[in-house]
């Protein structure tokens, strides 16, 4: 199989990606989840350039899914030194705050697999609030206790909380829609649907 070099951009089923040559067995791969983002024409930011920056920082194979910020490398560093070094990236090329999570591929799908029943099910609306990096998670999790739940139903996993609808047209009724935007914390977790999620998760499977 031809080996293709760090310069050489790949588009495959709505991912852009970067590949590079490099030790599988000494990198994890990553998950990258920026928030807020390409939301009407505000906090631009492009997918491609963006995987151009992720890899002359010195991360491996970086590849983008949609434009919403769903992005994938893989990097020898731990995690810790990784947030460290994506944080420098985005406050030094971008003029607004851009709020992330990261997570392993492991991590991605081990969460996943200890999903509840009622997640595989037919729900009208499914979400997952992802912690951001240093965001105190407990701030989310005291809200969730304490609310009266309306037609709607919560996992709290240990990367995100995952947020269940059960009828559309209770939907405007629910504390995610009536009282979760105007919570303090909500800035600081990065959003994605279900649809989404599940897809990132095959994404994630499929990778070789």
């Amino acid at each position: 199989m031809r080996k293709l070099s760090s310069k050489t951009k790949v588009c495959y089923n709505h991912i852009e990606s970067k590949k590079a040559e490099f030790r599988e067995d000494l990198f994890l791969r990553y998950i990258l989840l920026l928030r807020g983002i390409n939301v009407g024409g505000k906090n631009k930011v492009v997918m491609h350039e963006f995987i151009d920056l992720l890899a002359a920082a010195g991360f491996e194979a970086p590849a983008s899914y949609i434009n919403s910020g769903n992005l994938f490398f893989s990097s020898d560093d731990h995690k810790e030194s990784c947030i460290s070094k994506i944080r420098a990236l985005l406050e030094k090329h971008y003029d607004f705050s851009v709020p992330f999570a990261l997570l392993t591929k492991e991590e991605y799908l081990e969460e996943r697999a200890a999903l509840p029943a009622w997640w595989h099910g037919e729900m009208a609306r499914r979400d997952v609030l992802f912690y951001a990096c240093g965001m105190d998670a407990d701030k989310i999790r005291d809200f969730i206790e304490k609310a009266a739940l309306y037609n709607e139903v919560v996992h709290l996993g240990r990367h995100a909380v995952f947020w269940g609808k059960y009828d559309e047209a209770e939907y405007l009724k629910t504390i995610y829609h009536k009282k979760l935007m105007k919570q303090a914390f909500y800035r600081e977790v990065t959003i994605r649907s279900g649809n989404t999620y599940e897809k990132i998760a095959e994404i994630l499977e499929n990778e070789t």
